[in-house]
């Protein structure tokens, strides 16, 4: 019985990982098929041209810091408003912290489809139509409520006699914040940062509206104008899927252990 049961579990993760790495391996597999076999059910041989062709043929080591720059700079935007954001709602008594938290979430259900127009018209009429800077300003608008919500989660986890011995010690809320609250909430601040990384590194509605010179776009625009009129370079879409992903697995495997640690830190009772 045992053994069944072993077969049985093994069975079950083979299952369970081949339904969500599958689909990688498969893009992985067709960036390295030859171009002209892509109709065949399985290549004759595996090339490494689809790459050759993405990395050199075509501006996307350009694109891939494009977003790099616009990923980083809305990470750091949102962990440093929002950190400081939430530990006043979760340290600080004030009136409205429940009204302030439910604003954010409202924020956050408004479609980007309803707003790209409003903010095209303000980023142009303060010059920061395409630009990258003027890109990263609307992804923190919509990445702050998250920000707030998963650390104000995480802060509330903290003591509250660690604020309160710091205040004695004769620390201002601000020094509270920044010398003992803030170090012991790097594991929510790493989650909260891969989070709001890959928002922004997979976006594209609105770097596709507010960017429109070639050399600045980010990896979603630029892959979806692969194809063209009369062709569709799939085996080089596919490479150019891969490593655009190769950050985020990397930044993923980097932190893995404080994501854990925050993720889970959100779900331990008060």
């Amino acid at each position: 019985m045992k053994q069944r049961a072993g077969l049985g579990t093994a069975l079950a993760v083979v299952a369970f990982l081949t339904f969500f790495l599958g689909p990688f391996f498969w893009q992985v597999l067709t960036s390295l098929w030859p171009d002209g076999e892509l109709t065949r059910p399985w290549p004759s041989h595996l090339t490494l041209e689809n790459y050759v062709s993405v990395l050199w043929g075509r501006p996307f080591l350009r694109v891939v810091l494009n977003s790099l720059v616009v990923a980083a700079l809305t990470t750091v935007f949102c962990l440093v408003i929002g950190s400081a954001a939430a530990f006043a709602l979760a340290k600080l008594e004030f009136r409205g912290k429940g009204l302030l938290l439910s604003a954010a979430l409202a924020v956050s259900m408004f479609p980007p489809i309803a707003t790209v127009s409003p903010l095209y018209l303000i980023l142009r009429a303060v010059g920061l139509r395409d630009s990258l800077v003027g890109l990263a300003l609307p992804y923190a608008t919509f990445a702050m409520p998250l920000t707030l919500w998963v650390l104000t989660s995480f802060f509330r986890q903290l003591p509250d006699e660690l604020y309160r011995a710091a205040r004695v010690d004769g620390c201002t809320p601000f020094q509270a914040f920044r010398r003992v609250l803030l170090p012991l909430a790097a594991p929510g601040l790493a989650t909260t940062a891969i989070l709001v990384f890959i928002f922004a590194w997979n976006e594209f509605l609105f770097a596709l509206t507010f960017l429109t010179t070639p050399e600045k776009r980010t990896v979603p625009v630029a892959i979806s104008l692969f194809a063209s009129e009369y062709r569709e370079p799939w085996g080089e879409i596919a490479a150019a899927s891969v490593v655009a992903t190769l950050p985020l697995v990397v930044l993923t495997v980097l932190f893995q252990r404080s994501i854990v640690s925050g993720l889970t830190a959100g779900a331990v009772k008060e």
